[in-house]
């Protein structure tokens, strides 16, 4: 019972002692002071592990690599993504300087040919359902899944394309509305 009583007492001045520590609004949450490694590294394993876990049973279309899918996703992506995760041929924009954590620069391949399924998976999800506090929207409500997966096919493509695809792949028809 002793032992019950001080794992309980040790619970409970911990528990106060974070509640005072988040109240004190002694650490620094302001986006040009980057987090402690500890935080870093704890919240960046919930995410990876969180939208890992959610996007492992999201089915991949066939149809990912048809040229209609990339050439629909490249408007959107130039709209309304490149301002942060860049465009070829950029190192870097304003709007991604002042984002912690810095978005990742999607013009870079990351992963392999057998991660492919993996990462357009975790594309779509990141894509439709946002990440909190990251300065990453949820597209979600206002993007249906095709138009999201047209993203993702546009995406697997990016790292290969030199400045002047870019634009070509880009470039808005004057009627399209963007509503697919």
């Amino acid at each position: 019972m002793d032992k019950l009583k001080c794992l309980l007492a040790t619970v409970f001045i911990a528990l106060i002692a974070g509640l005072a520590f988040i109240y004190s609004g002694f650490y620094p949450i302001g986006a040009d002071v980057p987090h402690n490694p500890l935080s870093y590294w704890a919240l960046e394993t919930l995410r990876e592990r969180s939208i890992a876990r959610a996007a492992a049973e999201i089915r991949v279309p066939a149809d990912l690599n048809q040229a209609e899918r990339l050439l629909a996703g490249g408007a959107d992506y130039n709209d309304m993504c490149a301002g942060c995760h860049l465009q070829p041929g950029k190192q870097q924009s304003d709007f991604s300087l002042g984002l912690y954590p810095a978005p990742p620069n999607l013009t870079r391949a990351e992963t392999d040919e057998e991660d492919a399924t993996a990462e357009a998976r975790i594309r779509f999800w990141t894509i439709k359902h946002g990440i909190k506090a990251s300065g990453m929207p949820a597209w979600g409500p206002s993007h249906d899944d095709d138009r999201i997966w047209n993203m993702v096919a546009f995406l697997q493509r990016l790292p290969e394309l030199s400045p002047e695809q870019y634009q070509i792949l880009t470039a808005r028809d004057e009627s399209d509305t963007g509503q697919h």
